[in-house]
């Protein structure tokens, strides 16, 4: 190009000219339309190197694809998102789709209206995570554009899903605990976004595995559970709202490593030592966790391998699958300080 040339933007044609090829050759490659040689495609693909060639975003949509991936979720404050979105950017790094994040906060219209932005900005597919916004809207949604939603349990012909065995991981937490010989064992939890039509939201399924195991070891009536937003604030209100009340609790479950984080914070301003006086668990594992001053023991969620199976997925389905599909991962429980022997139990 010349030098006259370079501040305007680069087209097919300029792509197409620098490759020696035509402007049909070009959008095939772009298209990964079939018939294109390796040869031919490599050849393209330097040229849109040399040229730095970036397609329109507005001009792919005309043509019937933008390349680009919406992401929905309800905060960038939990840790466990970033692990599930390096999941998806690992799957989609190599192939020709971008990823858009969208933080519509816990409200459900705000999330609804969030969706309907990102369909109207011809994303090529989404990926819900824990969608707090009526399930019957999401079920729209999906049957126009391919769709996978992370979390819940409530599987659809329209859609993939991809969960975690939650009540099995709740299990885990409390089976830990009562070895450690406690028995008064609280959960927090968070809202089940009741009237949004999802049954099986991830917090519903491990509320039913911690009363579950707490009855299969006899314990039913020392369950007890403070239900409230999964951030760091809302696991503050829970601790607060739990060790400020007797009997005390000598040990929390935390349903998310962000709402540990707020009770460890609200123990301390009690002047409760942990695990010596009380005894904290989360859920997800995520980075924070692991950092030493914490060492939160946790389930491991394997939020990283979630977001790539879900991206994966959502490829497949772009490629023309219809049948839907339910990965479902194995929680594995990670111990570390936060966790000890009940008090008065050796």
């Amino acid at each position: 190009m010349s030098t006259a040339d370079r501040g305007r933007r680069v087209t097919i044609t300029d792509v197409a000219r620098h490759a020696g090829v035509s402007t049909s050759a070009v959008s095939k490659v772009l298209r990964n339309a079939y018939g294109v040689s390796d040869g031919m495609r490599e050849r393209v693909r330097a040229a849109m190197a040399d040229l730095d060639y970036r397609p329109h975003a507005a001009a792919r949509g005309m043509r019937g694809r933008t390349y680009t991936i919406g992401v929905l979720l309800d905060n960038i404050r939990n840790a466990f998102f970033a692990d599930i979105l390096d999941g998806v950017g690992g799957e989609l790094r190599g192939s020709d789709y971008q990823m858009l994040i969208g933080a519509a906060g816990f409200d459900s219209d705000d999330q609804t209206r969030l969706a309907r932005a990102l369909v109207d900005r011809q994303m090529d597919g989404l990926i819900l995570i824990g969608p707090g916004f009526p399930r019957s809207e999401v079920l729209r949604t999906a049957a126009s554009v391919p769709t996978v939603v992370i979390g819940h349990h409530d599987t659809a012909d329209v859609h993939d899903s991809v969960v975690d065995a939650d009540a099995v991981g709740a299990g885990l937490v409390v089976d830990h605990l009562v070895d450690l010989g406690h028995r008064r064992i609280a959960l927090t939890s968070a809202r089940g976004n009741e009237g949004a039509g999802w049954p099986g939201t991830p917090e519903r399924v491990q509320r039913r595995g911690y009363e579950e195991a707490m009855e299969r070891h006899g314990l039913t009536e020392y369950a007890r559970v403070a239900t409230t937003a999964y951030s760091e604030e809302g696991g503050y209100r829970a601790g607060r709202e739990l060790l400020s009340t007797a009997p005390l609790p000598t040990a929390v479950f935390a349903g998310a490593d962000v709402a540990a984080m707020g009770v460890f914070r609200a123990a301390r301003e009690l002047g409760l030592r942990i695990p010596e006086d009380v005894s904290l668990a989360g859920y997800n594992n995520t980075a924070v966790a692991a950092l030493a001053p914490v060492r939160l023991t946790s389930v491991d969620q394997a939020g990283e391998l979630m977001g790539a199976t879900a991206a994966r997925l959502l490829l497949e389905r772009l490629a023309g699958r219809t049948r839907s599909v339910l990965m479902s991962v194995s929680p594995t429980l990670v111990v570390r300080g936060t966790t000890g022997a009940a008090p008065g139990v050796a």
